[in-house]
């Protein structure tokens, strides 16, 4: 269970918990993102990645067809179980670890990259700062990535968003504009912002799959119980059928951070 002041109003959370659903209806990153990552340099042939807070290794598992060399960390048992599932049933060589991002296991200069997606937030930055460059190859980079909703113009992400609010009404991933990643100052001592970039991404749903999508967030099913889970994921169906079609898209947009070590 995480627990942070500027999270939620401090009610804890844990992935763990939701990560049959994470892995079902969370890798939802189109294409087109995983093409700007290559453009940056990231994921490429022959590099060695680490990916701290990997969930369900969704970023691992995506980029292994380009032909790097991928490992995965995170908090959660349950999430590193689904990774190694995944990938075992893809046929996939992908090393997946049970380790807090901040207790990297790993030697000196072992990455040519670590990439961090949907997770920054989560990091003790003062800790995890310096152990990213102890692992980082002379010339690595650390990639920042984020991608979500934007419920001021798409109605659909609004009307969701609104929903789980009234099952927990300090969730704090509401709300979201476009912006570059806040990158903490802590890294300055370490790393040069090498390039930040924010741009659009439609992505397709159905309505199981967004319904997935939004009882697998932070605010439901990450930290609710599960007959809290089961009331929002009823209200939440009927809402849609009344405002959805059966297949859709939702705006969200995509930040990427490339810093590199000094």
């Amino acid at each position: 269970m995480i627990t942070k002041r500027h999270i939620d109003g401090g009610k804890g959370f844990d992935f763990g918990r939701t990560s049959e659903d994470y892995a079902k209806y969370r890798d939802i990153y189109p294409d087109a993102f995983y093409q700007r990552l290559l453009a940056l340099g990231v994921g490429t042939h022959g590099q060695h990645v680490l990916d701290i807070g990997t969930g369900t290794g969704v970023i691992p598992r995506n980029m292994y067809r380009y032909g790097a060399h991928f490992t995965g960390t995170d908090i959660a048992e349950n999430q590193i179980g689904q990774a190694k599932r995944l990938a075992q049933a893809a046929g996939m060589d992908i090393t997946f670890l049970c380790s807090p991002a901040e207790e990297m296991p790993f030697p000196d200069e072992a990455f040519d990259a670590v990439t961090a997606c949907q997770c920054f937030t989560y990091f003790n930055h003062d800790v995890l700062a310096p152990q990213v460059s102890r692992v980082l190859k002379p010339g690595g980079v650390l990639a920042v990535l984020y991608m979500a909703w934007l419920p001021y113009e798409d109605a659909v992400a609004d009307a969701s968003e609104k929903l789980v609010l009234q099952y927990s009404p300090h969730w704090t991933g509401c709300g979201e504009t476009r912006h570059e990643i806040g990158i903490p100052s802590v890294y300055q001592s370490y790393f040069a912002i090498e390039r930040s970039e924010v741009f659009d991404l439609p992505v397709p749903f159905t309505r199981e799959s967004w319904n997935g999508r939004m009882k697998s967030c932070r605010g439901i099913g990450a930290s609710l119980s599960e007959p809290e889970i089961a009331s929002f994921e009823r209200e939440h169906m009927a809402l849609l059928e009344g405002i959805a079609p059966e297949n859709f898209e939702v705006l969200h947009y995509a930040a990427m951070t490339i810093l590199s070590y000094k």
